[in-house]
């Protein structure tokens, strides 16, 4: 995601690093683990353990494409907390996609 460097204070976000990698996967899905660690300021090592994740809860289905991975988000799954009841990762990926289409 964008640098957060302009900021003061304390350095937290209000999305995770889970949403973080997801919207860069959704962005690029032949993205490597090592872009998105830099992209999102985090070990390359998180990254797969997160990628791990989403792919055993089947957030993410991973196809192998040569030496590369390609990256399926399943967009009608639904978000895990409660308070987002009834809400889709497609729901999350797409508010974040037209704002960022539109800040563009």
């Amino acid at each position: 995601m964008a640098s957060q460097s302009h900021v003061a204070g304390p350095q937290w976000t209000f999305l995770t690093n889970y949403a973080h990698v997801l919207v860069l996967m959704a962005e690029e899905p032949m993205v490597r683990t090592r872009d998105l660690a830099l992209r999102v300021g985090i070990t390359e090592r998180a990254v797969q353990r997160i990628v791990a994740d989403l792919v055993d809860a089947g957030y993410v289905t991973r196809q192998r494409i040569g030496r590369r991975n390609r990256y399926v988000i399943q967009r009608d799954r639904s978000l895990r907390h409660p308070v987002e009841a009834g809400f889709t990762l497609g729901d999350l990926l797409q508010f974040v996609e037209a704002k960022r289409c539109a800040s563009s």
